[in-house]
């Protein structure tokens, strides 16, 4: 029996890679059913992710190792953060090959834009959720004009052979139906982000340091 977790519960959202855990974050369920499952990373919780990895993507001029041959290292040692900026909710639904979010700048309570993630289909572990970010996205503004982000480095992870055939046919096949999700506005996420998660404030919120390995 699918275990469902209540509103207000941490968890850990990871990504995967390699059967190793490549991200970690500490997040709060805002909802999780059969349907959906939304989840809150908001500034002060705490993350990991690859060192090599860290040091590359902070680089003004990253040389070396990119992620998908860091990704194939065994094994992975983690650095571990605190996340800060953005407060981010996660639109999870099963089978899918993308995730829907909306980003706010958390210390001015602003919005920032909504997101579409290109991703495994989550899966569920003893610790929370798992995916794994392929990296391309498409970002949409407060006016639903959008843009693809990372188109190159969702290029370089095919070549590299990090992106596998299979995870790409996933992503064009959900091409279509996410674009058209952001033309009729409301369904970015499962509900209408222009109502209640349009301004989503969160409150009561703790966050457990993340299980990284369960």
């Amino acid at each position: 029996m699918t275990k469902y977790y209540p509103a207000g519960e941490s968890c850990v959202f990871r990504g995967i890679v390699n059967n190793h855990v490549w991200l970690a974050q500490s997040v709060v369920v805002v909802k999780d059913d059969k349907k959906e499952t939304i989840l809150l990373l908001s500034p002060g919780a705490e993350c990991a992710i690859p060192r090599e990895y860290w040091g590359w993507r902070k680089s003004n001029n990253p040389v070396g190792a990119g992620r998908w041959e860091v990704a194939r290292r065994d094994p992975l040692l983690l650095n571990e953060f605190i996340w800060k900026t953005n407060r981010v909710l996660y639109f999870l639904e099963p089978e899918k090959f993308y995730a829907c979010c909306v980003f706010w700048h958390h210390a001015q309570d602003t919005f920032n834009c909504y997101y579409i993630n290109f991703q495994l289909p989550f899966w569920r572990s003893q610790s929370g959720f798992d995916t794994l970010d392929l990296d391309l996205d498409i970002v949409i503004d407060d006016n639903y004009k959008w843009k693809w982000k990372d188109v190159d480095e969702f290029q370089a992870g095919i070549r590299e052979g990090g992106i596998k055939p299979e995870w790409v046919r996933g992503i064009e096949n959900s091409k279509a139906e996410a674009v058209q999700r952001i033309a009729h506005h409301g369904s970015i996420g499962a509900r209408t982000p222009r109502g209640g998660f349009r301004s989503f404030q969160p409150t009561g919120i703790m966050y457990k340091r993340p299980a990284v390995g369960q």
